[in-house]
Protein backbone atom coordinates (compact mmCIF):
# COMPACT_ATOMS: atom_id res chain seq x y z
CA UNK A 1 0.00 0.00 0.00
CA UNK A 2 1.38 3.78 -0.67
CA UNK A 3 2.10 6.00 2.14
CA UNK A 4 1.71 9.09 0.34
CA UNK A 5 -0.38 9.81 -2.51
CA UNK A 6 -1.08 13.47 -4.31
CA UNK A 7 -4.23 14.84 -5.97
CA UNK A 8 -4.32 16.23 -9.22
CA UNK A 9 -7.25 18.20 -8.50
CA UNK A 10 -9.05 20.64 -6.59
CA UNK A 11 -12.39 21.05 -4.93
CA UNK A 12 -14.99 18.87 -3.95
CA UNK A 13 -13.02 15.68 -5.96
CA UNK A 14 -9.81 16.65 -3.94
CA UNK A 15 -11.57 16.36 -0.63
CA UNK A 16 -12.97 13.02 -1.21
CA UNK A 17 -9.51 11.90 -1.97
CA UNK A 18 -8.44 13.65 0.88
CA UNK A 19 -10.38 11.94 2.98
CA UNK A 20 -10.21 8.42 1.39
CA UNK A 21 -6.34 8.60 2.25
CA UNK A 22 -6.85 9.23 5.88
CA UNK A 23 -9.56 6.64 6.19
CA UNK A 24 -6.30 4.29 4.76
CA UNK A 25 -3.35 5.89 6.70
CA UNK A 26 -2.24 7.53 3.34
CA UNK A 27 -0.63 10.89 3.73
CA UNK A 28 -2.33 13.19 1.06
CA UNK A 29 -0.39 16.31 -1.27
CA UNK A 30 -2.92 18.88 -2.33
CA UNK A 31 -2.42 21.00 -4.81
CA UNK A 32 -4.19 24.24 -5.42
CA UNK A 33 -4.03 27.56 -8.17
CA UNK A 34 -3.97 31.26 -6.92
CA UNK A 35 -7.39 30.96 -7.31
CA UNK A 36 -8.12 28.07 -4.60
CA UNK A 37 -5.47 29.32 -1.91
CA UNK A 38 -6.32 29.41 0.97
CA UNK A 39 -9.62 27.34 0.54
CA UNK A 40 -10.18 25.31 3.50
CA UNK A 41 -10.40 21.49 2.50
CA UNK A 42 -6.40 21.50 1.59
CA UNK A 43 -5.92 22.43 5.32
CA UNK A 44 -7.07 18.64 5.40
CA UNK A 45 -4.01 17.32 3.19
CA UNK A 46 -0.51 16.86 5.30
CA UNK A 47 0.95 19.29 2.73
CA UNK A 48 -0.08 20.97 -0.38
CA UNK A 49 1.63 23.24 -3.01
CA UNK A 50 0.37 25.67 -5.28
CA UNK A 51 0.87 25.38 -8.96
CA UNK A 52 0.48 28.08 -10.89
CA UNK A 53 -2.46 30.69 -11.81
CA UNK A 54 -6.36 31.15 -11.70
CA UNK A 55 -6.81 29.74 -15.08
CA UNK A 56 -6.77 25.86 -15.56
CA UNK A 57 -4.32 25.91 -18.24
CA UNK A 58 -1.67 28.01 -15.99
CA UNK A 59 -2.58 25.32 -13.07
CA UNK A 60 -4.35 22.34 -13.06
CA UNK A 61 -3.32 21.48 -16.40
CA UNK A 62 0.11 22.01 -16.91
CA UNK A 63 1.76 18.74 -16.41
CA UNK A 64 5.37 20.20 -15.58
CA UNK A 65 4.01 21.85 -12.29
CA UNK A 66 1.68 19.02 -11.21
CA UNK A 67 4.81 16.20 -11.86
CA UNK A 68 6.85 19.00 -9.92
CA UNK A 69 4.77 19.16 -7.01
CA UNK A 70 4.78 15.17 -6.93
CA UNK A 71 8.32 14.88 -7.29
CA UNK A 72 8.83 17.57 -4.23
CA UNK A 73 5.90 15.92 -2.32
CA UNK A 74 8.12 12.77 -2.18
CA UNK A 75 5.05 10.72 -3.10
CA UNK A 76 4.60 7.13 -4.60
CA UNK A 77 1.24 7.85 -6.61
CA UNK A 78 -1.00 10.63 -8.19
CA UNK A 79 -4.82 10.47 -7.99
CA UNK A 80 -6.38 12.32 -11.07
CA UNK A 81 -9.81 12.73 -10.06
CA UNK A 82 -12.11 13.52 -12.60
CA UNK A 83 -11.72 16.52 -15.30
CA UNK A 84 -8.54 18.32 -15.79
CA UNK A 85 -5.22 15.78 -16.28
CA UNK A 86 -7.68 13.04 -15.45
CA UNK A 87 -8.16 11.10 -19.54
CA UNK A 88 -4.96 12.48 -20.18
CA UNK A 89 -2.64 9.66 -21.71
CA UNK A 90 0.33 11.80 -22.15
CA UNK A 91 -0.04 12.76 -17.99
CA UNK A 92 -0.34 9.03 -16.87
CA UNK A 93 2.70 8.24 -19.19
CA UNK A 94 4.94 10.99 -17.50
CA UNK A 95 3.77 10.18 -14.38
CA UNK A 96 4.48 6.37 -14.35
CA UNK A 97 8.09 7.19 -16.15
CA UNK A 98 8.89 9.22 -13.11
CA UNK A 99 8.31 5.86 -11.64
CA UNK A 100 4.80 7.61 -10.32
CA UNK A 101 2.06 5.39 -10.19
CA UNK A 102 -0.85 6.85 -12.16
CA UNK A 103 -4.43 5.62 -10.13
CA UNK A 104 -6.27 5.09 -12.91
CA UNK A 105 -6.12 2.34 -16.14
CA UNK A 106 -2.18 2.48 -18.08
CA UNK A 107 -1.81 4.74 -20.66
CA UNK A 108 -2.41 2.01 -23.42
CA UNK A 109 -5.48 1.47 -22.67
CA UNK A 110 -6.45 4.75 -21.67
CA UNK A 111 -5.33 6.35 -25.19
CA UNK A 112 -7.32 3.57 -26.85
CA UNK A 113 -10.74 4.43 -24.84
CA UNK A 114 -10.21 7.85 -25.14
CA UNK A 115 -10.48 7.55 -29.23
CA UNK A 116 -14.55 7.10 -29.47
CA UNK A 117 -13.69 5.27 -32.84
CA UNK A 118 -11.16 2.93 -31.72
CA UNK A 119 -13.29 2.14 -28.74
CA UNK A 120 -16.20 0.71 -30.87
CA UNK A 121 -13.60 -1.27 -32.41
CA UNK A 122 -13.21 -2.79 -29.21
CA UNK A 123 -16.92 -3.32 -28.61
CA UNK A 124 -17.26 -5.20 -31.56
CA UNK A 125 -14.46 -6.83 -30.97
CA UNK A 126 -16.75 -7.69 -27.57
CA UNK A 127 -19.75 -8.68 -29.23
CA UNK A 128 -21.31 -5.26 -27.39
CA UNK A 129 -23.53 -3.38 -29.30
CA UNK A 130 -22.41 -0.10 -30.79
CA UNK A 131 -24.92 1.93 -32.89
CA UNK A 132 -24.93 1.04 -36.61
CA UNK A 133 -22.41 4.39 -38.17
CA UNK A 134 -19.31 4.49 -40.68
CA UNK A 135 -16.36 1.95 -39.84
CA UNK A 136 -14.11 4.58 -39.53
CA UNK A 137 -13.61 7.92 -39.42
CA UNK A 138 -15.03 10.30 -42.52
CA UNK A 139 -12.79 12.06 -44.69
CA UNK A 140 -14.92 14.02 -46.96
CA UNK A 141 -18.30 14.83 -47.30
CA UNK A 142 -19.16 12.57 -50.25
CA UNK A 143 -18.18 9.41 -47.45
CA UNK A 144 -20.72 11.19 -45.20
CA UNK A 145 -23.32 11.27 -47.60
CA UNK A 146 -23.24 7.39 -48.83
CA UNK A 147 -23.09 5.94 -45.16
CA UNK A 148 -26.11 7.87 -44.24
CA UNK A 149 -27.30 6.99 -47.55
CA UNK A 150 -26.66 3.39 -45.72
CA UNK A 151 -27.64 4.00 -42.02
CA UNK A 152 -30.85 6.11 -42.72
CA UNK A 153 -31.38 9.73 -41.43
CA UNK A 154 -31.51 11.38 -39.13
CA UNK A 155 -27.51 10.80 -38.68
CA UNK A 156 -25.48 12.22 -35.49
CA UNK A 157 -22.05 13.55 -36.40
CA UNK A 158 -19.70 12.89 -33.26
CA UNK A 159 -16.03 13.99 -32.94
CA UNK A 160 -13.77 10.97 -31.98
CA UNK A 161 -11.71 12.59 -29.07
CA UNK A 162 -13.29 14.58 -25.80
CA UNK A 163 -16.63 14.77 -24.77
CA UNK A 164 -19.42 17.01 -22.70
CA UNK A 165 -21.07 17.66 -26.06
CA UNK A 166 -18.73 19.05 -28.10
CA UNK A 167 -18.49 18.02 -31.72
CA UNK A 168 -21.86 16.94 -31.93
CA UNK A 169 -24.09 17.73 -34.56
CA UNK A 170 -27.36 16.31 -36.07
CA UNK A 171 -28.77 15.89 -39.16
CA UNK A 172 -31.90 15.55 -40.29
CA UNK A 173 -31.22 15.13 -44.62
CA UNK A 174 -28.85 15.47 -46.51
CA UNK A 175 -28.97 19.53 -47.06
CA UNK A 176 -27.91 19.58 -43.74
CA UNK A 177 -25.43 16.83 -43.60
CA UNK A 178 -22.68 18.95 -45.24
CA UNK A 179 -23.12 21.54 -43.00
CA UNK A 180 -23.30 20.06 -39.50
CA UNK A 181 -20.28 17.91 -40.67
CA UNK A 182 -18.05 21.24 -40.73
CA UNK A 183 -19.63 22.56 -37.61
CA UNK A 184 -18.75 19.24 -35.77
CA UNK A 185 -15.43 18.92 -36.87
CA UNK A 186 -14.46 22.93 -36.62
CA UNK A 187 -15.61 22.35 -33.00
CA UNK A 188 -13.78 18.74 -31.78
CA UNK A 189 -10.41 20.96 -33.90
CA UNK A 190 -10.93 24.14 -31.44
CA UNK A 191 -11.95 21.93 -28.31
CA UNK A 192 -9.70 18.82 -28.65
CA UNK A 193 -7.13 19.65 -30.81
CA UNK A 194 -8.42 16.95 -33.21
CA UNK A 195 -11.10 17.82 -36.17
CA UNK A 196 -11.84 13.63 -36.49
CA UNK A 197 -15.16 12.94 -36.66
CA UNK A 198 -17.31 9.53 -37.63
CA UNK A 199 -21.05 9.37 -38.07
CA UNK A 200 -23.49 7.21 -36.22
CA UNK A 201 -27.08 6.51 -36.96
CA UNK A 202 -29.04 8.86 -34.22
CA UNK A 203 -31.17 7.07 -31.58
CA UNK A 204 -34.26 9.52 -31.00
CA UNK A 205 -35.27 9.91 -27.50
CA UNK A 206 -32.86 7.29 -25.98
CA UNK A 207 -32.09 6.83 -22.03
CA UNK A 208 -28.60 7.49 -20.95
CA UNK A 209 -27.33 4.29 -18.95
CA UNK A 210 -23.98 3.82 -17.71
CA UNK A 211 -22.30 0.58 -15.97
CA UNK A 212 -19.53 1.39 -13.19
CA UNK A 213 -17.04 -1.28 -13.38
CA UNK A 214 -13.21 -2.22 -11.59
CA UNK A 215 -10.42 -4.23 -12.54
CA UNK A 216 -7.24 -5.05 -10.45
CA UNK A 217 -4.19 -6.42 -11.99
CA UNK A 218 -5.00 -10.16 -11.43
CA UNK A 219 -7.57 -10.53 -14.31
CA UNK A 220 -10.53 -9.97 -11.89
CA UNK A 221 -13.33 -7.60 -13.35
CA UNK A 222 -16.40 -6.89 -11.71
CA UNK A 223 -19.48 -4.31 -12.80
CA UNK A 224 -20.60 -2.50 -10.13
CA UNK A 225 -24.50 -2.35 -11.53
CA UNK A 226 -25.79 0.68 -13.53
CA UNK A 227 -26.62 4.31 -13.75
CA UNK A 228 -29.45 6.04 -14.93
CA UNK A 229 -28.01 9.67 -16.23
CA UNK A 230 -30.94 10.75 -18.58
CA UNK A 231 -31.99 14.21 -16.62
CA UNK A 232 -29.42 16.27 -18.35
CA UNK A 233 -29.38 19.56 -19.95
CA UNK A 234 -26.96 19.88 -23.18
CA UNK A 235 -25.50 16.99 -22.21
CA UNK A 236 -24.84 17.60 -19.43
CA UNK A 237 -26.06 15.27 -16.45
CA UNK A 238 -28.39 17.31 -13.92
CA UNK A 239 -29.37 14.03 -11.87
CA UNK A 240 -28.41 10.32 -11.59
CA UNK A 241 -30.21 7.36 -9.73
CA UNK A 242 -29.62 3.53 -9.27
CA UNK A 243 -30.83 1.84 -10.20
CA UNK A 244 -32.10 2.42 -13.49
CA UNK A 245 -36.13 2.84 -13.38
CA UNK A 246 -38.24 0.52 -15.43
CA UNK A 247 -35.50 -1.79 -16.80
CA UNK A 248 -36.30 -5.19 -17.02
CA UNK A 249 -33.84 -7.19 -14.70
CA UNK A 250 -32.81 -9.56 -17.70
CA UNK A 251 -31.47 -6.51 -20.09
CA UNK A 252 -29.69 -5.17 -16.45
CA UNK A 253 -27.61 -7.59 -16.46
CA UNK A 254 -26.91 -8.26 -19.91
CA UNK A 255 -25.82 -4.61 -20.04
CA UNK A 256 -23.66 -5.05 -17.07
CA UNK A 257 -22.07 -8.31 -18.15
CA UNK A 258 -21.29 -5.85 -21.97
CA UNK A 259 -19.88 -3.57 -19.93
CA UNK A 260 -17.29 -6.41 -17.97
CA UNK A 261 -16.42 -8.03 -21.33
CA UNK A 262 -15.67 -4.22 -22.83
CA UNK A 263 -13.13 -3.48 -19.97
CA UNK A 264 -11.48 -7.18 -20.22
CA UNK A 265 -11.23 -6.47 -23.82
CA UNK A 266 -9.36 -3.38 -23.87
CA UNK A 267 -6.96 -4.48 -20.73
CA UNK A 268 -8.35 -2.21 -18.27
CA UNK A 269 -7.57 -1.80 -14.84
CA UNK A 270 -8.71 0.58 -11.79
CA UNK A 271 -12.51 2.27 -11.86
CA UNK A 272 -14.09 3.31 -14.66
CA UNK A 273 -17.46 3.57 -16.35
CA UNK A 274 -18.98 2.06 -19.49
CA UNK A 275 -21.89 3.83 -20.92
CA UNK A 276 -24.60 2.84 -22.82
CA UNK A 277 -27.77 5.06 -24.69
CA UNK A 278 -31.16 2.63 -24.63
CA UNK A 279 -33.59 3.15 -26.85
CA UNK A 280 -37.76 2.72 -26.26
CA UNK A 281 -37.39 -0.72 -27.28
CA UNK A 282 -34.29 -1.46 -24.39
CA UNK A 283 -32.36 -2.39 -27.30
CA UNK A 284 -28.70 -0.68 -25.52
CA UNK A 285 -25.55 0.50 -27.57
CA UNK A 286 -22.32 1.23 -26.57
CA UNK A 287 -21.10 4.62 -26.92
CA UNK A 288 -18.18 5.28 -25.01
CA UNK A 289 -15.94 4.77 -21.62
CA UNK A 290 -14.59 6.81 -19.30
CA UNK A 291 -11.87 6.18 -17.82
CA UNK A 292 -11.56 7.49 -14.61
CA UNK A 293 -13.48 8.18 -11.64
CA UNK A 294 -16.82 9.81 -12.12
CA UNK A 295 -18.53 12.69 -10.95
CA UNK A 296 -21.71 10.40 -9.77
CA UNK A 297 -19.79 7.71 -8.21
CA UNK A 298 -21.40 8.17 -4.80
CA UNK A 299 -24.62 6.77 -6.20
CA UNK A 300 -23.16 3.57 -6.80
CA UNK A 301 -21.31 3.72 -3.53
CA UNK A 302 -24.86 4.28 -1.74
CA UNK A 303 -26.38 0.63 -3.24
CA UNK A 304 -23.43 -1.43 -3.26
CA UNK A 305 -22.33 -0.08 -0.17
CA UNK A 306 -18.45 -0.04 -1.70
CA UNK A 307 -15.99 2.60 -1.15
CA UNK A 308 -14.69 3.73 -5.00
CA UNK A 309 -11.93 6.15 -4.07
CA UNK A 310 -10.34 3.33 -1.96
CA UNK A 311 -10.78 0.57 -3.94
CA UNK A 312 -9.23 2.60 -6.54
CA UNK A 313 -6.11 3.35 -4.87
CA UNK A 314 -6.09 -0.13 -3.38
CA UNK A 315 -6.25 -2.10 -6.77
CA UNK A 316 -3.61 0.91 -8.14
CA UNK A 317 -1.23 -0.56 -5.12
CA UNK A 318 -1.46 -3.97 -6.52
CA UNK A 319 -4.20 -5.68 -4.62
CA UNK A 320 -6.74 -8.13 -5.28
CA UNK A 321 -9.99 -6.62 -5.40
CA UNK A 322 -11.58 -7.81 -2.06
CA UNK A 323 -15.34 -8.90 -3.71
CA UNK A 324 -16.16 -11.04 -6.54
CA UNK A 325 -18.93 -10.70 -8.62
CA UNK A 326 -21.18 -12.50 -6.56
CA UNK A 327 -20.55 -10.56 -3.64
CA UNK A 328 -21.72 -6.99 -5.18
CA UNK A 329 -24.84 -6.88 -4.23
CA UNK A 330 -27.37 -3.77 -4.94
CA UNK A 331 -29.56 -2.42 -1.91
CA UNK A 332 -32.27 -0.02 -2.20
CA UNK A 333 -32.49 3.44 -4.75
CA UNK A 334 -29.69 6.56 -4.17
CA UNK A 335 -30.17 9.56 -6.39
CA UNK A 336 -27.84 12.21 -6.91
CA UNK A 337 -28.07 16.07 -7.68
CA UNK A 338 -25.61 17.75 -9.16
CA UNK A 339 -25.26 21.39 -7.02
CA UNK A 340 -24.51 23.64 -9.40
CA UNK A 341 -23.52 27.92 -9.04
CA UNK A 342 -25.94 28.41 -12.30
CA UNK A 343 -29.41 30.23 -12.27
CA UNK A 344 -31.90 28.22 -14.27
CA UNK A 345 -33.57 31.57 -14.90
CA UNK A 346 -31.15 33.05 -16.94
CA UNK A 347 -30.26 30.04 -19.06
CA UNK A 348 -28.26 28.36 -16.28
CA UNK A 349 -25.59 31.58 -16.02
CA UNK A 350 -23.29 30.36 -14.05
CA UNK A 351 -22.80 32.73 -10.55
CA UNK A 352 -19.39 32.92 -9.28
CA UNK A 353 -19.09 34.90 -6.53
CA UNK A 354 -19.50 34.74 -2.49
CA UNK A 355 -21.13 32.28 -0.26
CA UNK A 356 -22.82 34.39 2.52
CA UNK A 357 -24.67 31.89 3.98
CA UNK A 358 -24.61 28.19 3.75
CA UNK A 359 -27.05 25.44 5.40
CA UNK A 360 -26.47 21.65 4.48
CA UNK A 361 -29.23 19.22 4.71
CA UNK A 362 -28.71 16.06 7.18
CA UNK A 363 -30.78 12.80 8.35
CA UNK A 364 -31.06 9.56 7.59
CA UNK A 365 -29.38 8.46 3.77
CA UNK A 366 -28.57 11.63 3.10
CA UNK A 367 -24.92 13.07 2.12
CA UNK A 368 -24.13 16.36 0.80
CA UNK A 369 -20.18 16.26 -0.78
CA UNK A 370 -18.73 19.59 -1.05
CA UNK A 371 -15.75 21.44 -0.46
CA UNK A 372 -17.52 24.90 0.08
CA UNK A 373 -18.69 26.79 3.18
CA UNK A 374 -20.06 30.09 4.15
CA UNK A 375 -17.81 32.56 3.39
CA UNK A 376 -16.62 30.86 0.47
CA UNK A 377 -16.01 32.67 -3.47
CA UNK A 378 -17.02 30.31 -5.70
CA UNK A 379 -14.06 31.10 -8.41
CA UNK A 380 -15.25 31.64 -12.18
CA UNK A 381 -12.41 29.57 -13.60
CA UNK A 382 -13.61 26.01 -13.29
CA UNK A 383 -16.76 24.22 -13.27
CA UNK A 384 -19.54 25.64 -11.73
CA UNK A 385 -20.14 22.79 -9.32
CA UNK A 386 -20.11 23.40 -5.64
CA UNK A 387 -21.54 20.17 -4.41
CA UNK A 388 -23.45 17.09 -4.87
CA UNK A 389 -26.36 16.17 -2.79
CA UNK A 390 -27.07 12.13 -1.95
CA UNK A 391 -29.64 10.29 -0.51
CA UNK A 392 -30.34 6.67 -0.66
CA UNK A 393 -33.55 5.33 1.09
CA UNK A 394 -35.15 1.72 0.16
CA UNK A 395 -37.38 2.46 -2.66
CA UNK A 396 -37.18 4.95 -5.64
CA UNK A 397 -40.28 6.78 -4.37
CA UNK A 398 -38.76 7.17 -0.85
CA UNK A 399 -35.68 8.31 -2.64
CA UNK A 400 -37.01 11.22 -4.64
CA UNK A 401 -39.16 12.16 -1.51
CA UNK A 402 -36.26 12.60 0.72
CA UNK A 403 -34.45 13.97 -1.94
CA UNK A 404 -36.56 17.04 -2.55
CA UNK A 405 -36.94 17.68 1.67
CA UNK A 406 -33.02 17.82 1.66
CA UNK A 407 -33.02 20.24 -1.61
CA UNK A 408 -35.70 22.05 0.37
CA UNK A 409 -33.11 22.03 3.72
CA UNK A 410 -29.59 23.37 1.27
CA UNK A 411 -29.48 27.14 1.93
CA UNK A 412 -27.04 28.45 -0.63
CA UNK A 413 -27.35 32.27 0.36
CA UNK A 414 -25.34 34.86 -1.80
CA UNK A 415 -25.24 33.27 -5.35
CA UNK A 416 -28.29 31.19 -7.51
CA UNK A 417 -27.77 27.53 -7.86
CA UNK A 418 -29.84 24.79 -9.94
CA UNK A 419 -31.63 23.40 -6.61
CA UNK A 420 -35.10 24.91 -7.93
CA UNK A 421 -34.74 23.91 -10.98
CA UNK A 422 -33.91 20.03 -9.87
CA UNK A 423 -37.18 20.17 -7.61
CA UNK A 424 -38.80 20.95 -10.52
CA UNK A 425 -37.87 17.87 -12.15
CA UNK A 426 -38.34 15.50 -9.46
CA UNK A 427 -41.80 16.51 -8.65
CA UNK A 428 -42.72 16.08 -12.20
CA UNK A 429 -45.24 13.27 -12.96
CA UNK A 430 -42.79 11.66 -16.11
CA UNK A 431 -40.26 11.67 -13.59
CA UNK A 432 -41.84 10.35 -10.78
CA UNK A 433 -43.27 7.46 -13.61
CA UNK A 434 -39.41 7.18 -14.14
CA UNK A 435 -40.59 8.00 -18.14
CA UNK A 436 -37.64 10.11 -19.05
CA UNK A 437 -34.81 10.29 -21.90
CA UNK A 438 -31.55 12.40 -22.52
CA UNK A 439 -34.20 15.00 -24.14
CA UNK A 440 -36.42 14.76 -21.33
CA UNK A 441 -35.25 18.27 -19.40
CA UNK A 442 -35.09 20.27 -22.66
CA UNK A 443 -38.64 19.27 -24.27
CA UNK A 444 -40.09 20.01 -20.97
CA UNK A 445 -38.59 23.39 -19.55
CA UNK A 446 -36.32 24.52 -21.97
CA UNK A 447 -38.06 23.64 -25.68
CA UNK A 448 -38.71 27.89 -25.62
Amino acid sequence: MYSRILIANRGEIALRVIRACRELGIESVAIFSEADRGSAYLDLADEAFCVGGAKSADSYLKIASVISAAEVGNVEAIHPGYGFLAENAHFNQICRSCKIDFIGPTPEAMEQLGDKNTARSLARAAKVPVVPGSDGLISDDKEAARVAGEIGFPVLIKATAGGGGKGMRVAANELTLKSALQQAKTEAEAAFGNGGVYLEKYVENPRHIEVQIIADHHGNAVHLWERDCSAQRRHQKLVEESPAPNLPEAKRKEICEAAVRMVKQAGYTNAGTVEFILDKDFNFYFIEVNARIQVEHPVTEMVTGIDLIKSQIQVASGQPLPFTQDEVKAVGHAIECRINAENPDKNFLPCPGKIEGLITPGGFGVRFDSHVHAGYTVPPYYDSMIGKLIVHQPTRGEAIECMLRALDELKVEGISTTAPFQKMVLRDPNFQQGKIDTTYVERTWLAN
